[in-house]
């Protein structure tokens, strides 16, 4: 198989997990979900496992919410198709333990060493990768420091994938646009 990467964008609930299934389910049989939430409340962990019942019974599934590249990387081989949802929540696992207060570097660094482990995982696998993640840069901006540093790390990391990605695509309103 080809290696191949498709980044999926968009805004909260946009459709971009579904569509992210949907494409894994067709383009292979093995598949391995990355899930990177961590249940920090009832709220989460409900939709933690209404994700869990969305997806099909014989996916393999991996909860890693930090280092997911070196968790990833013992199992990629193993499957078509590695899905990873989302790369939002693990921007969130990586910068909010940050020391207060969160400077921009420190994020963006602590961001980027995640996504760097994440293609290196990537580049040394057989299989296709699917990456969900949030646009957080289209709403408004955030009213708080930490708000601000987040969106800005997040924003260089979708970046810095798109930039290798065969395939970007934005979610709008449930509706794929092929960006790349």
């Amino acid at each position: 198989m080809t290696q191949r990467l498709t980044l999926i964008l968009g805004g909260a609930r946009s459709g971009k997990s579904s569509y992210a299934q949907k494409i894994a389910a067709e383009r292979g049989d093995t598949v391995l979900y990355v899930a990177t939430a961590e249940a920090g409340d009832d709220e989460m962990a409900a939709r933690i496992s209404a994700h869990r019942a969305e997806r099909p019974e014989h996916w393999q599934t991996l909860e890693a919410s930090r280092e997911v590249g070196t968790a990833i990387r013992s199992q990629a081989n193993q499957n078509k198709i590695v899905l990873l949802d989302c790369l939002t929540l693990l921007a969130n696992n990586i910068i909010v333990p940050l020391p207060e207060p969160v400077s921009e570097e420190a994020a963006t660094h602590a961001l980027k060493k995640e996504v760097d482990e994440l293609m290196l995982a990537y580049h040394n696998s057989n299989a296709e990768w699917i990456i969900v993640s949030n646009e957080v840069g289209l709403g408004l901006v955030p009213p708080y420091p930490l708000g601000r540093v987040y969106r800005d790390a997040l924003g260089r990391a979708n970046q810095q994938l798109a930039a290798v990605a065969d395939e970007v695509i934005l979610m709008v309103a449930g509706l794929p646009v092929k960006i790349k």
